[in-house]
């Protein structure tokens, strides 16, 4: 039996692909092993998968800025290389598959100290520090993006990113009845993230009556977000987030707005849903959200608007644009061949697998 290690966490972005992989090794009867951090997102949502071992490792987070705790995190991290090279050299596995986050250090340096070969996958357009850390050890860089891919130093493979195969599969009729919609109107539905989008909650509560007048609007605005005010306003149903209801959300959806987080990017275009993106200004995050949004745009598979040119107004325009302008982003996005990246990582596992 083939054996796999599964590293990558942090946040729920760096699990989610590896949950899409997990059905699909286990039917090619891999058996599968996940190294993470302890009380961590990983751990929580890894947890719930059968058949699937997790075994604990230290981490450190390495900053790029100042914080105490950058005089301790190295030793935390070497801590973790020493916990992932005994439990790679008990398991013996035949490849380490790692998505990123600060967890994957250890567990890619344990992988190299043991010759377990390493695949490794980028999801933003240029690399996080970790995963700049762990590609002179690793045999393949998967790449989300394809201008990605020049950054891999020879290493990268344009790939997408994989998708959990239940997104989908929604119904579209289920999704009217879950949301108290029909098809009178078009769905927009607005993605803040898994923990909601201030910025954005706030100009779409006060577009809201404009919006309701041509379109019925789904709005996940994140945990701890419902606004009593709008609470069982015509044409409107909010939920903080959505778990197993999300590939019905998507189906019944006609257009979304939605941040530009690379697993959201990768999940819009594998339903083929035009977007406008609002991307998290460059003083919020790296700028990996503004480089991401300006592939897809440049791909012609969503419209963007700049957080610092939100309005009420200009957002209703830009809803009102990309409803316009729809049939153009499908027709881009269905030659987009890889919307889905689960066929095309595991080419790269399966072909580096000792």
């Amino acid at each position: 039996m083939k054996k796999i290690v599964l590293t990558g966490g942090g946040t729920a972005g760096h699990v989610t692909p590896n949950l899409a992989l997990i059905p699909r090794l286990q039917a090619d009867g891999w058996e599968i092993h996940y190294i993470g951090a302890a009380n961590s997102a990983e751990e929580e949502l890894i947890g719930r998968v059968q058949g699937v071992e997790f075994h604990r490792v230290s981490v450190g987070k390495l900053r790029r800025y100042f914080d105490p705790r950058n005089f301790t995190d190295p030793f935390r991290v070497i801590r973790g290389v020493r916990q992932a090279t005994g439990i790679i050299r008990r398991l013996k596995p035949d490849v380490v598959f790692s998505k990123g986050g600060f967890v994957s250090v250890p567990v890619v340096y344990g992988a190299k100290l043991n010759g377990v070969p390493v695949v490794t996958h980028e999801s933003d357009m240029t690399p996080g520090l970790a995963n700049k850390l762990c590609l002179p050890f690793s045999k393949v860089q998967c790449c989300t993006f394809p201008e990605a891919v020049k950054y891999a130093k020879g290493k990268g493979v344009h790939t997408g990113s994989p998708i959990r195969p239940e997104i989908l599969q929604g119904d579209r009729q289920q999704g009217y009845r879950r949301f108290g919609f029909n098809d009178s109107r078009p769905v927009l539905m607005v993605v803040g993230g898994s923990s909601g989008a201030q910025a954005i909650n706030q100009v779409v509560w006060n577009a809201l009556p404009r919006l309701t007048e041509s379109f019925q609007v789904l709005h996940l605005c994140g945990k701890g977000n419902l606004n009593v005010v709008y609470e069982g306003a015509a044409n409107y149903t909010q939920r903080e987030y959505l778990n197993e209801e999300m590939a019905d959300a998507y189906a019944c959806a006609d257009i979304l707005i939605s941040r530009a987080g690379s697993n959201a990017l990768c999940e819009i275009l594998a339903v083929r849903k035009p977007a406008l993106l609002i991307p998290y200004p460059k003083g919020a995050s790296r700028g990996d959200q503004l480089l991401n949004a300006e592939s897809f745009r440049a791909r012609g598979f969503s419209q963007v608007l700049f957080q610092e040119d939100m309005t009420p107004d200009t957002l209703v325009k830009a809803v009102e644009q990309l409803y316009h302008d729809r049939g153009a982003l499908y027709e881009a996005m269905a030659t987009e061949p890889t919307g889905n990246g689960v066929d095309s990582v595991l080419e790269q596992i399966y072909k580096y697998a000792k």
